[in-house]
């Protein structure tokens, strides 16, 4: 075997020691990555299933968190509704219920503030008027019947008495009362004692009412006035 043939057989030889160095290199590359990659999918099929746990339960983390915030906003959004109802329901209760002077109608009283009264008028379960004093009484004729309401929560009523308006008329107590027309269903009563005219009361679509010292004057939208001690 001549040299030259001796270097060419020692070249491949060693061609295909560093092939085979190659191959073994790239087969623990490719090794090492699909190690790499079981195990992310390991970490990540076991992240899926613990958040999957966590979302079971309800409870975890931020999303726990978030989730008792809403149940207790709620809870309290309902205790809060409950103690209105509450609340409500003392302040639609009248303090006081009185017969009227028909004997089949009463007042139903409430007290809304300060000299500041609401009657509602009621006979076989319907409410048939409302009377309500602010920052003055309530007067109102009701079918003949006469009902005031004071600006201390005093209801009085009494049937017939009543003078049509216009002209000048006695009532009880010594008054005296002078009714005017001014427009439609809008009448002016003075009411005059011995001094001279003491109050005026004016329906503007409206009955009107006075306590005139211990005297309980109604003044109709229609122009009737009545007086009641």
């Amino acid at each position: 075997m001549s040299s030259s043939t001796t270097v060419r057989t020692a070249r491949r030889r060693t061609l295909r020691i560093a092939a085979a160095a190659l191959t073994a290199a790239a087969g623990l590359t490719l090794t090492a990555c699909a190690g790499s990659d079981a195990a992310d999918a390991k970490s990540a099929s076991h992240a899926s299933s613990a958040a999957g746990e966590a979302t079971a339960s309800g409870w975890s983390g931020l999303q726990s968190t978030d989730a008792k915030a809403v149940v207790a906003n709620k809870q309290s959004a309902q205790q809060a509704g409950s103690a209105r109802t509450a609340n409500g329901g003392k302040a639609a209760s009248p303090v006081r219920t009185q017969r009227l002077a028909d004997g089949i109608s009463k007042a139903e009283i409430y007290k809304l503030g300060d000299q500041h009264y609401r009657a509602k008028i009621v006979a076989r379960g319907s409410v048939l008027a409302t009377l309500e004093t602010k920052g003055h009484d309530d007067g109102l004729d009701a079918n003949d019947m006469f009902v005031t309401l004071t600006l201390d929560g005093q209801v009085h009523s009494w049937m017939g008495g009543g003078h049509q308006g216009p002209g000048t008329f006695k009532l009880a107590g010594g008054w005296t009362a002078k009714v005017t027309k001014i427009g439609e269903l809008r009448y002016r009563a003075q009411i005059i004692g011995h001094d001279g005219v003491a109050a005026t009361l004016e329906t503007n679509q409206h009955d009107v009412g006075l306590n005139a010292n211990g005297i309980y004057i109604v003044l109709s939208n229609g122009g009737v006035i009545s007086a009641h001690a």
